[in-house]
């Protein structure tokens, strides 16, 4: 019965295309996606399902064979609420015996769906503008092991069954199969299980893998995975935020920038038809917020860098990570706002993490250093000499990427926070997919501003949804954080 339910509903969510994505001029979507060669044929990768104690009985897989795309999952308005899914590491799962166990003894997943932007339709295709690309982005922190092992007090609440790496990892790279994304920016990717697990299972799917590991002894990095097929890869430009002789940059996050061509024919005489990427980890520390706000000063300054085109416009901007920082900080204003007067403000509440922060020092101007080259405007520009004076002596920070984040960071109807990371002691919103939008012209007036036009976004949910699952990990969700999963549409 409930593999009958399965099939019928799998026609609502896979096969067909649907109009309110905008996929008019995207490139033709196959009906159906093959399934791809075992993972367990990956050296070093654990076969699927993984075992839980006989307490659990052994799950069973039931897969069609197609993926779970954004093209085909069913749309509606953002805020507006539509058929759901259940995201169990991305497998329609059935359990032995499911049906006969009582209510309050089977395990619940997180139901999850796919909100269309209702701008996306607006207007339709103006004539004699070049075809659009459509792509998905996705941001995971994926959990390192290491620093799971290392905070273990934060997993308390979880079947220690779940918890083991051989446990995780098959759920983990399901559910990135399953969400298919044609942009990945990973966070917490251990290097050793980057490089002889995770790298050559998502090669085997077509991604091409590019990857920044920590400048200190912590193993894990940034990565920013990309299908071969649809991008190319025009740079790839490691940003390490460690400064031996600066006394404030004295921490080992990083970041990790790319500039990617689309593959199709219209864009392969235009230079300029390039998308920078970018993804990082700023530092947790909820009460460090000056070095927070000084990473992300060289992260958008190489953004700037290399978004920049020689008549002095910039290409569309893609900012994914973990920022440690909830949606109505400072830090979040600033990254959204383009500016932060900090005159004042206790550097312990610039990442609101804390709702009575513990550090009460104010932020100095400047926060950064002058010997790291970069103005006020979070821009490189020439070294100044010992003799040079502060360049902006007002405490004031701005920088003109013109950023939008992807979610509202409430839940529709009732105003509920978002949350995008939930373990024993917290949960909030720390992770984002940003964008520069592209300008809003009518149907006279041919293309857009140069951004992008985001088409949807893959709903997340909020605490008492994920208290019903014992909040995060869990059996079926391997991270905690949930992914994020956006469409956007670059015209040119």
């Amino acid at each position: 019965m409930f593999l009958r339910r399965l099939s019928s509903l799998g026609s609502a969510f896979l096969p067909r295309r649907h109009p309110a994505l905008c996929s008019a001029s995207s490139p033709s979507v196959p009906q159906v996606v093959p399934a791809p060669h075992p993972w367990w044929s990956v050296q070093g990768f654990p076969p699927w399902p993984p075992r839980l104690p006989h307490t659990h009985p052994p799950a069973r897989q039931v897969f069609t064979g197609r993926t779970l795309h954004p093209h085909n999952i069913n749309h509606g308005n953002f805020g507006r609420s539509c058929r759901s899914f259940s995201t169990c590491g991305g497998l329609l799962m059935e359990r032995s015996g499911r049906d006969r166990e009582p209510p309050q003894k089977r395990r619940k997943t997180l139901h999850r769906h796919w909100e269309s932007s209702p701008f996306c339709s607006t207007y339709p295709q103006p004539p004699g503008v070049s075809a659009a690309f459509d792509f998905s982005v996705m941001s995971y922190n994926i959990l390192s092991q290491e620093l799971l092992q290392d905070n273990d007090y934060l997993y308390k609440h979880c079947d220690p069954a779940v918890l083991p790496w051989e446990y995780r990892l098959p759920n983990l790279l399901t559910e990135i199969q399953q969400l298919d994304a044609d942009i990945l920016c990973l966070q917490e990717v251990q290097e050793d299980h980057y490089e002889n697990q995770i790298k050559p299972a998502l090669q085997r799917l077509g991604y091409q893998c590019e990857y920044k590991k920590r400048t200190g002894r912590k193993p894990d990095g940034c990565a920013i995975i990309f299908k071969s097929s649809r991008l190319s890869l025009l740079s790839s430009n490691p940003v390490e935020f460690l400064r031996p002789s600066d006394a404030l940059l004295d921490r080992d996050n990083v970041g990790l920038v790319v500039l990617l061509r689309p593959n199709h024919a219209s864009n392969q005489s235009d230079p300029s038809a390039f998308i920078c990427v970018a993804n990082t980890h700023l530092l947790y520390n909820p009460r460090r917020g000056d070095i927070k706000l000084a990473q992300l000063a060289i992260l958008l300054a190489e953004i700037s860098r290399l978004s920049r085109l020689p008549d002095g416009s910039t290409n569309p901007v893609v900012l994914c990570g973990d920022f440690n920082s909830t949606p109505w900080s400072p830090l979040y204003s600033f990254l959204t706002t383009g500016c932060l007067d900090y005159r004042g403000l206790p550097i312990g509440m610039v990442s609101g993490q804390e709702n009575v922060p513990r550090a009460q020092r104010l932020l100095t101007s400047p926060i950064w250093s002058q010997s790291l080259g970069i103005n006020h405007q979070c821009q490189y520009e020439n070294r100044p000499t010992a003799d040079s004076s502060p360049t902006c002596p007002s405490a004031r920070i701005e920088h003109g990427l013109k950023l939008q984040s992807t979610y509202q960071h409430h839940l529709m109807p009732d105003g509920r926070p978002e949350i995008t990371t939930c373990h024993s002691r917290t949960a909030i919103t720390v992770d984002y997919i940003l964008f520069t939008p592209e300008v809003t012209s009518p149907p006279s007036c041919p293309g857009g501003g140069g951004g992008l036009q985001l088409l949807g976004r893959l709903s997340l949910v909020g605490q008492p949804e994920l208290q019903e699952v014992n909040s995060l990990p869990n059996q079926h969700h391997s991270s905690d954080h949930l992914p994020l999963l956006a469409r956007f549409r670059f015209r040119r």
